[in-house]
């Protein structure tokens, strides 16, 4: 148990919040809120400000958690430790992450976004639904698999660049390691997550765990003479390092490149960076949703644009407004597999990359769609000389980036303008994020109240 002493220097965050009294409402929306998102600590008898309140009772607080815990549907799992700042008494109620999604009486089904509990509309609640059970999904023994199933070979390669990665953790047998990382059970069985990242060939088991990539002779699916088709289709197939590997190696094989010459040195320039090409499949194979079945990840690339389409909407509390500043995994283990390897080098910064990459390159952002079904990011191969930011900040949100492309064809933007292109986003949010925009020297703000609009600032 971290001290409350210790948690009284952070702030309510994510997977922290501060409640005066024990008001089971608020209790019990904080828990479900913590147990749909990361899980976390509510420490009780302590305001917001950090004061601590006299008059907290261990019967209380116990009777405002059993009412809470009515409130929750299914009930949110929890346990708590007592401790005492200046002679008072303070309860610690820890909430693991779950994989369940839980509503509250009421209907309602809250996430925790920053430091604050929010509802999930309606489309968010069927992602939350479809995801519940995916976390178990990995740690599922995988039927008719067996240990000679895991290709030793892949294991070893893993296993000498997890230690590169940490050097300070514990070196363990090779088994016991598989066990530990949910790669397999107790019984020499693999699971879904083992047989994804060591498989020998795991699509003989998880038929939906391959790749397509596709190449077209237009903006449209059609083959070089114009009839509907594809000119080039490789199925990639093997445990994902592999996949990514390979997916790589056929994407660059079809771009175009050309030499640039800059000072003495002779450099090869691609049709699309290769930071934000390797971002585009790895987040598509680390974060697809592999319960279903019938599909797998799809690389479409057209002459115009290259499209990386993964199964499965977007997990949890994550919308295409939230997509740059929150971060969710659908597969934690499959996620940490695949940092340990080294196909991710910052945990949660995959999207920042891309669109730095693609920014500081010259092109246009990437576009992201979503569906409850697919999730695709699309790069565009064209240049705009005239793009207002010429250097991705990573403290710039999508939301920012959607303003300044609707700059780039209107000549302000306003408020209302602002509030159409993100619906689902608060006022004060958008506003706070113009005036980012405008202390960056991107925007100038003319006009006042009713009358404001933004322009860009080099215009």
């Amino acid at each position: 148990m971290p001290s409350t002493r210790a948690l009284l220097r952070q702030q309510p965050g994510l997977t922290l919040e501060f409640l005066a009294e024990a008001d089971a409402g608020r209790i019990a929306e904080t828990i479900a809120a913590f147990a749909n998102t990361e899980g976390g600590t509510l420490v009780i008898g302590i305001d917001a400000m950090g004061e601590v309140r006299a008059g907290i009772m261990e019967e209380d607080v116990d009777g405002a958690l059993q009412a809470a815990t009515r409130m929750c549907k299914p009930p949110v799992p929890t346990h708590w430790d007592q401790d005492q700042i200046n002679g008072m008494d303070i309860i610690q109620l820890h909430v693991p992450k779950s994989s369940d999604a839980h509503f509250l009486l009421d209907g309602r089904m809250l996430v925790r976004q920053g430091h604050e509990n929010v509802e999930v509309d309606s489309p968010g609640v069927q992602r939350m639904g479809g995801h519940a059970a995916t976390s178990d999904f990995e740690l599922e023994t995988v039927a008719g698999a067996t240990r000679d199933d895991l290709d030793d070979n892949v294991i070893d390669e893993y296993m000498e660049r997890r230690q590169k990665r940490t050097p300070r953790s514990r070196i363990l047998p090779k088994d016991k390691l598989l066990q530990q990382i949910g790669a397999m059970s107790e019984d020499g069985t693999p699971t879904a997550n083992g047989l994804l990242l060591f498989g020998k060939e795991p699509q003989l088991f998880l038929p939906q765990a391959k790749t397509i990539f596709v190449k077209f002779a237009d903006t449209q699916p059609r083959r070089p003479g114009g009839e509907i088709g594809y000119g080039r289709r490789e199925e990639l197939v093997g445990p994902l390092p592999l996949i990514i590997d390979r997916a790589w190696r056929v994407t660059w094989e079809e771009m175009n490149k050309q030499a640039v010459v800059k000072g003495l040195q002779r450099n090869e320039e691609l049709e699309y960076p290769e930071v934000a090409v390797r971002e585009a499949l790895v987040n598509a194979v680390a974060h697809r949703d592999y319960r279903l079945r019938g599909r797998g990840i799809e690389i479409r690339m057209y002459t115009d644009r290259l499209e990386v389409t993964s199964p499965g909407g977007l997990p949890a509390h994550i919308t295409l407004d939230n997509i740059v500043d929150e971060h969710y995994s659908r597969n934690p283990r499959i996620v940490n597999g695949l940092y340990q390897w080294g196909y991710i080098e910052e945990l949660g910064l995959g999207v920042d990359s891309m669109i730095e990459a693609m920014v500081n390159a010259g092109h246009v952002p990437p576009e992201f769609d979503a569906t409850a079904s697919r999730f695709t990011v699309k790069l565009f191969n064209r240049k705009d000389p005239a793009l207002a930011v010429q250097k991705w900040e990573h403290t710039m949100n999508e939301r920012q980036l959607k303003a300044l492309e609707f700059l780039q064809r209107n000549e302000a933007i306003t408020n209302s303008d602002y509030r159409e292109l993100c619906p689902h986003v608060g006022a004060e949010t958008l506003r706070l994020d113009l005036a980012d925009l405008v202390s960056k020297g991107i925007l100038l703000k003319i006009g006042e109240k009713r009358g404001t609009r933004y322009i860009l600032k080099n215009q």
